[in-house]
This record gives C-alpha cells, sequence and structure tokens, in this order.
C-alpha cells in the first residue's frame, strides 16, 4: 500500500519534471558565480520577491542565519517571536555562530507580533544593552497553524522598523502559501522587508534549498556568511534546475493542498477524540486528541504507522498533518478513516 506521509511538506520527492530538468542541467562553479542555472534560479528567485538580487543556499535555515548575520554584528540584537521557527527550530544558530542576541516577543494566535510589543522591545541607547538592528517575521506562521501574515500588517512592521532604523528581516519558507491564502502577490508580501527567505524544498517540491534576496550589497554579504558557513557549493545547478522547475510550475496549485486540508479538517472534526485547533488557513491541519481519547500522540504515530500513514506529534496531546503535492484525495480519506479506527475505545 502506498505510503500517505504527513509529518511535513519536507518529505515531498522530485516529480518527474524535476528529475528531467536535473538531468539535463548546465553547470559550473557556483562559488565562481559560474554556474549558469544557479544564476538563473537566482534571478528568477529576485524578480518574483520584487528584489535586486538572490541567493541559493542549503537550507531555509541557513537562509535566515546568513541574513540575521549579514544584518547584525556580534553583540547585536535581532526581535523575533516566541515561537518563530528561527528562535525555536534553528539550534540557536543566531547567537551560537553569530554572536546575535535574540529578544523574543509573544507570538499571537494570529501569528503576528503586536506593534506595541515590538516597539517596547527596542532597546534605548544604554552602554548595558545590547544594540537592536532587526526585526524578524515569519509567514507562513508554522506554529501558529500555517496561518498566512497579510502585506498590511508587514507593510506596517516595516514602517516601525525603519522609524526606528533597523532592518526587517521576512523568513518566508511557505510565503507562496501565504500568497494563495492572502490572493496577494509575493513580490506585495516581501515588499517591506529587507530581506527575505523562501524554501523550495517543502510544498514547491524540489528536493534541496531555499533562496535569500535582498538588495545587491546585502547578497554580497550573504555570499560570504554562506562561504563561512560551509554552505558554498560547486556544480549546484543540479539542484538549481529542479528549484527552476518548483518555481514556474509548484506555485499555482498550492491552492490544491490548502483545499486538501480542509477536506482533512472537515473529516476529522467528525471523528471522536479530536478537537481541531481552527480551520486550517493553509496547508495544515493542528488538532489535539481530547484527554478521555485512548492514545496520545505518540500512540496514534504508532497505531497509523502500522496502517502506512506517516504523522508527527509535535507535543504529548497536538499532531501536525501537512498536506503537499504527494497527497491526494485517496490519501486524506484513507487517514480521516485511519484516525477513526484507532480512537475506537
Amino acid at each position: 500500500m502506498r505510503i500517505v506521509d504527513l509529518r511535513s511538506d519536507t518529505v515531498t520527492q522530485p516529480t518527474p519534471a524535476m528529475r528531467e530538468a536535473m538531468a539535463r542541467a548546465e553547470v559550473g562553479d557556483d562559488v565562481f558565480g559560474d554556474d549558469p542555472t544557479v544564476n538563473r534560479l537566482q534571478a528568477l528567485a529576485a524578480e518574483r520577491l520584487g528584489k535586486e538580487s538572490a541567493l541559493f543556499v542549503p537550507s531555509g535555515t541557513m537562509g535566515n542565519l546568513a541574513a540575521i548575520l549579514a544584518h547584525c554584528g556580534r553583540g547585536d540584537e535581532v526581535i523575533l517571536g516566541d515561537q518563530c521557527h528561527t528562535f525555536v527550530y534553528e539550534a540557536g544558530g543566531v547567537a551560537a555562530l553569530g554572536g546575535v542576541h535574540p529578544r523574543p516577543v509573544a507570538t499571537r494566535t494570529d501569528g503576528t507580533l503586536p506593534l506595541e510589543a515590538i516597539e517596547s522591545a527596542i532597546r534605548p541607547d544604554d552602554v548595558h544593552f545590547p544594540v537592536t538592528r532587526l526585526v524578524c517575521l515569519e509567514n507562513t506562521h508554522n506554529r501558529c497553524g500555517g496561518v498566512a501574515l497579510d502585506a498590511d500588517y508587514t507593510r506596517r512592521v516595516g514602517a516601525l522598523a525603519r522609524e526606528h532604523g533597523l532592518r526587517l528581516h521576512l523568513d518566508g519558507a511557505r510565503i507562496f502559501n501565504a500568497a494563495v491564502a492572502t490572493s496577494a502577490s509575493v513580490r506585495d508580501l516581501a515588499a517591506p522587508a529587507d530581506s527575505v527567505t523562501f524554501c523550495l524544498s517543502k510544498a514547491l517540491c524540489a528536493p534541496v534549498g531555499s533562496l535569500l534576496c535582498g538588495d545587491g550589497a546585502f547578497i554580497q554579504r550573504a555570499r560570504r556568511l554562506r562561504k563561512q558557513l560551509g554552505g558554498g557549493m560547486r556544480q549546484a545547478g543540479v539542484l538549481a534546475a529542479a528549484g527552476i522547475v518548483a518555481m514556474e510550475s509548484m506555485t499555482e496549485r498550492l491552492v490544491e493542498d490548502h483545499q486538501r486540508a480542509q477536506r482533512l479538517a472537515q473529516g476529522l472534526r467528525r471523528v471522536g477524540g479530536v478537537t481541531l485547533e481552527a480551520d486550517p488557513p493553509t496547508n495544515m491541519v493542528y488538532l489535539n486528541l481530547d484527554a478521555e481519547a485512548p492514545l496520545d500522540g505518540a500512540g496514534m504515530e504508532t497505531a497509523l504507522a502500522r496502517e502506512d500513514i506517516l504523522i508527527h506529534a509535535v507535543g504529548p496531546r497536538r499532531i501536525r498533518l501537512v498536506l503537499h503535492y504527494w497527497i491526494d484525495d485517496e490519501g486524506v480519506d484513507r487517514t480521516i478513516e485511519a484516525f477513526r479506527r484507532a480512537l475506537v475505545k
């Protein structure tokens, strides 16, 4: 039986068109800047995001780290959400490798940081404090259920940052999902940010890589940092070729993943022992197993794995299910029925 893998959209495998493009890719040495396929991908990313330049990096974590280090010096401070990916899931890299001090602000359930909280976190000019340099946002917001930030909110944060002489970085790992959810262009969503990352290897289905976008001087600094971090790649056009296919053919179909997330949520609402956290705004379904349910999160992982359905418990009774290109309607229906069987007392 075919495995239904809902653990993340990072599990997506390259499409046949991507594999063909990878096999035919024209390559060079990207550290020297002469891989034509990487250069084409970077130009395409910069144009789509409305930025001057772009840099291909192995992962979104490296992209965010390089961005923060390019904006901040050792001992500087970055304001970011206490639930954001960079603060929670990136191994403390900004502090451990960059000496940048994270200043977390409480994240609201809609993925936003209150403007007044951002402003109050900005340090005064005092020798006792680190110097505030940067604000970071995440769109879509993973731990807040995949919710999308709209362009108006990001503009207001950008204006606040500029008022105080700060930069704004946007972790847009799933910004194309946000564009679908908000009916905005990725260019509009990214416009207020001085830098933005987005992932090719999640819902866009490419096997490896992210893009970091910004102005030319910023990307030049980030290129040096990529090298320091061990991310300089050689004949990376083999990977970039899949990224080009992703950007040209996968962004418009993301609405299908959002629709299947809705279908999955509707089915699970009819299953006893399950409480949905919210109507899924993009491609993620977050649920909690009720206290009286016979299984906890780890038990559900084991029970569904026996039926070739892979899920991810993100807490003792909290589960995240992520829809993507390789999950069809039949996979959604199988998952609903597997939950139902597992929760029968």
